[in-house]
Order: C-alpha cells, then structure tokens, then sequence
C-alpha cells in the first residue's frame, strides 16, 4: 500500500476557544484524525479528516466480539518549537504485537509513524506549551465488520485521534491491592493493549476508589500474591538500593515508558532487576526500613510517585520522598521539551 496520506482540512480550527490552563482530560479533540481502512486483505485509502463520529453498524463486530485495542502516545513542543514524538516505532511495534494477539492484521510501522507525523504537524497548535502537559495520541484499531458470529472479521478501522492532556497526578498516589478480582492470567491478553482488558478493569478500580486510593494494583490470578502491574501504569520498587520491576511474564503490558525508565536507570548506573515480586516482600522491606520508594511509569501518568499501598487490613507506607522517580520525571519531561539532551535517542521530530 503507497503510504500517500490524502488531507482534508477543517474550514476553520477550534484551537482558538481552547484555555489551556483548563483542560477538561480526554474530553477535548483537536481539528483532524487519520483514518485507514482494511478491506479485501490489505489497508486502503489513507486519509486525514476533519474529527467526526464515524458511521457503525449495529452488528459492528467490535461492539460484540471485542476485537480493539489501542495505544497511548504523547507529543511535545521542542525548543526550537518544532513537536516531537516519544519513541513512536515502539508504538507501531506494541500495536502489532497486540495486533497478532487479538487476530487482527498488522499495520504498517512506516505508515503509523508517518500519520502521527503528518496529523501532529497539522494539528500542532494543540499542543499545550505547560511542562507536564502534552497532546496525547491514541491511536486504535477495531473490527468494524456488520456481522454476528464468532470469528476473526474481515474489515477494520485504524484511526489516531489527539487530545490535548494536563498531567493525571500532581500528588502522590495511593494504591489498592486487589485480592477478589484479577486483570490478567498466564495465556490470556494482559500483554496485548486490548480494550477489553481495561472494561474488566472498571468495577476494581471503582471499588478501590471508593475506599479513598487512586489506582488498583493488580496481583497475580493464581495465588493473589505476586504484583503484576497498577491500572494505568507499570511500577517500579526501590528496595535496599536496587530498583526491581515485576518481570514480563505474559500477564503484564511491556509499557514504552517502563522500558525507557529501566534504560534511562541503567543508563545513570543503577541496578534494575526485573524478577517476580510478591506482595509480602514489600510488607516485609516497608517494616524494616528498606522499601526506599516506589513509583508507577506510564504514557498517560508519566511517573506518579508512590505513597501507599492498600492489602487487605495492612496499609504498607512506601514513602514521603522519591529522589530518583522525580530525577525520572524530570529527564523524561525535559528531555521530551528539548531542554535535556536526549542521551538515548527516544525523541522523533516532526518536520514540516
């Protein structure tokens, strides 16, 4: 398929009645979106479109068979005021990973960095100038076949829409151990950015939320005893000075952001285990004084600092300071600003 991606503009943006200072989250849209179609076996036509709703058929399979999934992407303003990406060929590879898990086809890698490209330099003036704050990309794909039955269907939509965001946390976060309900299981699609993995995610969340923490931390289906990974986000412990991550089991989402930290930390000399890690181990390092401090990586939180965790009638205090995630923080945010040299070559520029 020729990567020719045909624009129609909007007669007039909208930027202009937007404060940027009051952003409502993932409730407001930049002008345009790309769209790409899947048809006869190959994508076809495409296209960036002024935003609209898009036309479904009742039987849309994705409505009653679940195949979607997305990504979570973000773009930044440089200094030179040219936007850039995050790592975006990481994006295109998640997305097909995701892609062959669900039985959907893969789209081309080329083509997805190019339309973030193309709709990000025409949509430009959407990005919010406030450090911390981003357009966030998602691009996402679902079954748009009008048939009801169980089987792979045989067209698809590809789409990329962008919001512009302000940071999801500016205080420490509080954490629920959930011990009733799980996310993922070994052979299931915790690894796939499915969306159906975030639907089962709701009621937990809701639930945790009503006990007075932010985010679910979820633990393994088997025994309830080995942390997997938070709602929204990848999580990282400092422990005894080494910083260890839950390793990638088959369960757990390989977030972009949690593969640049463990870089990024290696990069600066400090040790970074990726192994399982149990919930009672966290109590016990908590106890003695060894649990240094925790932190969660993702696109959309960026890194939100840990400060406790909810276990059945134990409340684990992780602690009041986290030097390192806030020298994370703040070399994933200057580096994506281009006022930190991008030492390890994740930043992509958009040029006219």
């Amino acid at each position: 398929m020729s990567n020719t991606i045909s624009i129609t503009t909007v007669k007039e943006s909208k930027v202009d009645t937007l404060d940027f200072d009051t952003i409502a989250l993932g409730r407001t849209f930049t002008d345009h979106m790309f769209v790409c179609d899947y048809k006869d076996g190959q994508w076809e036509n495409p296209r960036i479109t002024p935003m609209e709703v898009i036309p479904m058929h009742p039987a849309c399979m994705a409505l009653h068979y679940g195949q979607a999934l997305f990504e979570g992407m973000k773009a930044t303003l440089g200094t030179t005021g040219a936007p850039l990406l995050f790592r975006p060929e990481k994006n295109a590879e998640r997305l097909n990973f995701s892609a062959r898990r669900l039985g959907m086809p893969e789209f081309s890698e080329t083509l997805f960095v190019d339309a973030l490209k193309q709709l990000v330099h025409l949509d430009q003036k959407w990005i919010p100038p406030h450090e911390g704050s981003a357009l966030y990309l998602r691009p996402f794909m679902f079954a748009d076949e009008a048939f009801i039955g169980m089987r792979a269907a045989n067209s698809y939509k590809f789409i990329v829409m962008a919001s512009p965001s302000k940071p999801i946390y500016t205080n420490r976060v509080r954490l629920y151990a959930e011990t009733t309900y799980i996310r993922a299981a070994h052979g299931g699609t915790g690894e796939a950015k499915a969306a159906g993995n975030y639907a089962a995610a709701v009621l937990p969340t809701e639930i945790a939320k009503s006990k007075g923490f932010d985010q679910v931390l979820w633990l393994d289906a088997n025994e309830f005893k080995y942390i997997q990974e938070v709602g929204t986000m990848n999580i990282f412990f400092k422990i005894n000075g080494a910083f260890v991550t839950p390793s990638l089991d088959g369960s757990i989402l390989a977030g972009i952001t949690r593969m640049s930290v463990i870089d990024f930390l290696r990069h600066k000399g400090y040790e970074v285990v990726e192994r399982p890690i149990t919930i009672d181990e966290v109590i016990e390092a908590s106890s003695n004084g060894e649990l240094e401090e925790a932190f969660g990586s993702g696109t959309a939180v960026g890194i939100a600092m840990i400060q406790e965790i909810g276990y059945k009638d134990t409340l684990i205090h992780v602690s009041d300071t986290s030097p390192v995630g806030q020298l994370v923080l703040d070399t994933i945010n200057g580096v994506r600003i281009g006022t930190l040299p991008d030492e390890l070559n994740w930043m992509v520029s958009v040029e006219a």
